[in-house]
């Protein structure tokens, strides 16, 4: 039996083949659930706009009371989300059509929302299809390698991704029955860090700050804005370098925030 909050997702966009299809995963995942995954609450809130304390309360009602989360914060899970949502898939029409309307200033991060916003209107859903088969997955391999053993030691399945599977046994992350990507991908990162940022993974009696940093700097710095720069000057890359340049300027912030002292 499906609990609320999943009957709540499937209904806001008519229907399981329609969630499936929005989540960029196959019908056959989301039938079988009967609750939302930890790590598939992010996307899952992208795609429906049903908030991830309706979606899994036991993860976050509790723990919103316990917790307050600030705006900084809540905006820091919103973008990690973003990247997260369009680095594990292309984006439907539906997306681009809200990608289009995404808020921007004059700050670096506001005009690469611009830039993307700008792109997205323009962009078809098949063509940005195509390209992030050709990019990420192609008849073989990608154009690109989006994992962090890759980046560090230049193989797959390598040192970097025991480390990583450890440090999510710790924070109780398990990965998904439909999940193929190992956990290094870059778009599994960004949505742990969507978790560590809005609150959702740490234990409260932790230093909810420390862990995110460690888990920043441990798993992400040392490769993310090398991957994002890769992207950008990538010749395959139309669309998907908007989202290169709003990843690496994202990373840039992270980066310079958590040198700061505490």
């Amino acid at each position: 039996m499906r609990e609320p909050g999943l009957e709540e997702a499937i209904r806001a966009v008519g229907g399981v083949s329609e969630l499936a299809r929005r989540l960029g995963i196959a019908q056959p995942s989301v039938s079988n659930w009967e609750r939302v995954p930890a790590e598939r609450v992010a996307s899952v809130e992208e795609a429906t706009g049903v908030e991830r304390a309706r979606l899994r309360p036991d993860l976050f009602a509790a723990r919103a009371s316990a917790e307050a989360i600030d705006d900084v914060d809540a905006a820091r899970a919103q973008e990690y989300a973003l990247l997260a949502t369009l680095l594990a898939g292309a984006p439907d029409r539906d997306l681009l059509t809200r990608l289009a309307r995404l808020k921007s200033d004059a700050s670096p991060l506001g005009l690469a929302h611009a830039r993307l916003a700008q792109v997205a209107s323009a962009a078809d859903a098949a063509q940005v299809e195509r390209e992030y088969f050709n990019l990420f997955v192609g008849v073989g391999r990608g154009e690109l390698l989006p994992y962090g053993s890759y980046y560090l030691t230049g193989f797959l399945h390598e040192r970097p991704l025991a480390r990583l599977r450890g440090d999510l046994a710790d924070l109780g992350v398990a990965r998904a029955d439909d999940q193929c990507e190992p956990e290094d991908h870059i778009a599994i990162l960004c949505e742990v860090m969507a978790g560590l940022a809005g609150r959702k993974f740490a234990n409260p009696a932790d230093d909810s700050r420390r862990v995110e940093q460690q888990f920043f700097d441990k798993h992400l710095a040392p490769w993310a804005r090398r991957f994002f720069a890769d992207l950008e000057r990538s010749e395959g890359a139309d669309f998907y370098r908007a989202v290169a340049a709003l990843g690496a300027t994202f990373i840039d912030i992270e980066t310079e925030a958590f040198a700061l002292p505490s």
